[in-house]
């Protein structure tokens, strides 16, 4: 019995990545300077998983932005428009990451959406007729290399070819233009990690775990049996993660590859399909370490997991990458009674090791120690709320009157313009403000001088909002470390970890917090500043909450209740807040759903049954409540979400804003097909860039969308909060979307 893992957290233990990369971006390092500290990175990285006895180590799971980027990048999937730019090789890539502005040329980001059903984000490579698949880079040969010299011997690990396929954007041509051509770069990299003494290569198909059907089930079998008539005497693992693969999973058992990863953790018929059968001369690649979640693994559930497979040759791995979990729990300082339930990545690579030994019968102290710690109870359940949950019925997820009686109501109350402008709700976290709530926050300065500044910051910028002309108003958000952790924090029931990061996109990191407990509120979070706020001006200012569902998805979930009841027990607890919003004088409340699509199931037929028919009402429950004239908005970034339009409008909010111009405002022509009834703020222009568009531009955009929309129904705003933009780029950029809409209100 040997261990593996599928992939290993990047960013470094303490974040160490995100930093060095960003000293490069403000030139306070060279290139060759961020590129020994990755390599110095990677090693340490290598050494960790080695020294804790994992037999199969992956390498070129590192990037300095995104791994799907990294295959575009390799194959030389690069818009002409890069190519063109008079930059390094490393320039260029982050040019595709973040755009690029500058006095050698000006180039859009790649488009950003969700990894699957995580919080990470991948960047879209993009398919032209024009595009020639060739190679053009050797990160992958470079880095099982340094492995090799420091007498590591890794499995070098790429994005597999159908799901590199399924994730791309094709213009003027369809995947099938390119399979040949991209089954022989393949090939040559297979030849090439041969020839470096490679002996396995991992091809990741997530892709595999979606409604793999018809034409889409025909092109991974065209790819596959073409793609494996050569391996160059490497063995092949094909690596799935994230669900099962029921559709596929007797294509793949006939396949000529070695080695078969499978999901056990979120793979509801992963168990039931290997019963069915799995190939005497195959590896499996058992999942059953969870990647995603920080709680301990139950070894006596995984034991006898393994034991009902009864499959030949297994190897014991973890679910998915450990991408997307916390780097260690060695830097936390919960007490041990609680520490003890969890396990970050360093700790899954324990319990992998542990595993195998009780399996060789080397250590079976670990299994009686592991299922005295689950027999243990965790948490004591808080009756208030759960009587709460057990007295909902149908009113409680009904608001009244209708849709379009409210936005009558509403018309009248606000008298807003054509095209209301507004942003989504954050202003630049500078490190003059983190560093003041650090202060506070360890008791360095008062609660006066601290609230002075907070007051000060959001005077100002309100000023400014009022001088260029905004409609609706925000506060800044100056006060709030993270859209979920700040609210968990006023919350019974969650803990929150000192160094629990993990990646999002690029150098973004959030810090998931932890459901330990039944969730309820224990004091109002955002009434101080939003009615402060209010006071200060005549025009409305925002309430900004974030809701049920995307703090739930953006926390660690409990494992020993349902997410819908912990979405529930959420969603009372941000109504309370919405109510006293309201009560205190806030006209609009804008209730963030970011993550809404995140855990949305990866096969249509699971949707509505496993999901939307409780995270749709979750969010109606918050606001069921309000009164006719209060405005509710909702905003969402990120995400594919032109196949769950009639989902978002039965969410009932009045408003929806979200994110548009990455995409290419996609999502208008379904909006405009399924006549969608909502006011819609579709971003018109990426804030995750650092690009700041031109009035023309913008104005461009915004007659894009009044010939899909409405324009009674249009509201003009950016693609997400400004939190992570510099004062001078979101200063600017703000005033060209306000001097655009004014220009184009004029034209009306």
């Amino acid at each position: 019995m040997t261990t593996s893992i599928i992939g290993f957290p990047r960013i470094g233990e303490k974040r160490e990545l995100k930093f060095q990369t960003e000293k490069y971006f403000r030139n306070e390092i060279t290139e060759q300077e961020l590129k020994d500290f990755a390599k110095n990175l990677r090693l340490k990285h290598w050494q960790i998983i080695k020294q804790a006895g994992i037999d199969y180590i992956p390498s070129n799971d590192f990037s300095f932005f995104d791994t799907t980027l990294d295959t575009a990048f390799l194959f030389n999937i690069i818009p002409e428009a890069d190519k063109e730019l008079k930059l390094s090789k490393l320039d260029r890539y982050f040019a595709l990451a973040r755009g690029y502005q500058g006095d050698k040329g000006d180039i859009k980001a790649l488009p950003m959406k969700k990894w699957f059903n995580t919080n990470y984000h991948y960047l879209v490579p993009q398919f032209f007729k024009t595009t020639d698949i060739k190679l053009t880079d050797t990160k992958i040969f470079d880095e099982f290399q340094e492995a090799k010299e420091a007498g590591i011997k890794t499995r070098p690990t790429i994005v597999g070819p159908f799901t590199l396929l399924s994730l791309s954007e094709f213009h003027d041509s369809k995947p099938q233009n390119f399979v040949d051509d991209l089954i022989s770069v393949y090939q040559q990299v297979f030849k090439k990690l041969a020839d470096q003494g490679a002996e396995w290569i991992q091809l990741d198909e997530p892709e595999l775990v979606k409604d793999v059907i018809g034409s889409d089930r025909e092109l991974f079998n065209e790819i596959y049996q073409k793609l494996l008539q050569n391996k160059f005497g490497l063995k092949v693992l094909i690596q799935t993660y994230f669900g099962d693969v029921r559709d596929v999973y007797s294509d793949l058992i006939d396949l000529p590859v070695e080695g078969i990863g499978l999901d056990f953790i979120e793979g509801r018929k992963s168990k039931e399909l290997v019963q069915t059968g799995f190939p005497d001369d195959k590896i499996l690649f058992a999942g059953i370490v969870n990647g995603k979640n920080i709680w301990r693994n139950h070894y006596q559930d995984s034991l006898q997991l393994l034991k009902d497979l009864n499959v030949k040759n297994i190897v014991l791995s973890t679910s998915c990458s450990l991408l997307h979990v916390p780097f260690t729990i060695e830097n936390e300082d919960f007490p041990i009674e609680i520490k003890s339930h969890f396990a970050f990545a360093k700790e899954k690579l324990s319990e992998l090791v542990e595993l195998q030994k009780i399996l060789n019968g080397s250590d079976k102290n670990a299994e009686i120690k592991n299922n005295n710690l689950f027999k243990k109870a965790r948490v004591t359940p808080n009756k208030k709320v759960s009587q709460a949950i057990n007295n909902l019925n149908k009113d409680s997820f009904t608001r009244t009157p209708s849709l379009q009686k409210r936005a009558e109501i509403q018309k009248k109350e606000f008298n807003l313009p054509l095209l209301p402008t507004t942003t989504i709700g954050s202003f630049p976290q500078t490190r003059e403000v983190k560093q003041f709530r650090s202060k506070f926050r360890h008791n360095e300065i008062s609660q006066e001088k601290y609230d002075d500044f907070i007051a000060k910051h959001i005077n100002e910028w309100l000023k400014w909002q009022e001088d260029i002309g905004l409609d609706i108003l925000v506060h800044g958000e100056f006060e709030r470390n993270d859209m979920v952790e700040y609210f968990g924090q006023n919350l019974d029931g969650y803990l929150f970890s000192k160094n629990g990061w993990v990646q999002s996109y690029g150098t973004r990191g959030v810090k998931p917090p932890i459901i330990w407990g039944d969730v309820s509120r224990v004091r109002p979070i955002t009434v101080k500043w939003s009615k402060y706020a209010q006071s200060q001006t005549k025009k409305i200012v925002k309430g900004m909450l974030t809701g049920p569902v995307t703090i739930l998805n953006w926390s660690f979930p409990r494992e020993d209740i349902s997410v819908k009841e912990s979405t529930l027990q959420i969603a009372l607890a941000i109504q309370e807040e919405v109510l006293d919003l309201e009560a205190n004088g806030i006209k609009i409340i804008q209730i963030d759903e970011a993550a809404l699509r995140e855990k949305l199931p990866l096969r249509k037929t699971d949707w509505y049954s496993e999901y939307l028919d409780w995270a749709i009402p979750a969010f109606r429950l918050v606001h069921s409540k309000v009164k006719p004239e209060t405005q509710i908005h909702t905003h969402m970034c990120y995400s594919e979400f032109t196949d769950i339009i009639p989902a978002i409008e039965s969410m009932d909010a009045d408003v929806i804003s979200f994110e548009a111009s990455r995409s290419n405002l996609e999502i208008l022509d379904e909006l405009q097909k399924q006549h969608f009834k909502l006011q819609v703020g579709p971003g018109v222009y990426d804030i995750h860039s650092p690009r700041i568009p031109s009035v023309e531009e913008i104005t461009k955009t915004i007659h894009a969308i009044l010939s899909k929309v409405p324009k009674e129904k249009v509201w003009i705003n950016p693609d997400c909060g400004l939190k992570t933009r510099g004062i001078t780029e979101a200063k600017a950029s703000v005033e060209n979307l306000t001097t655009a809409a004014k220009e184009v209100r004029k034209e009306l």
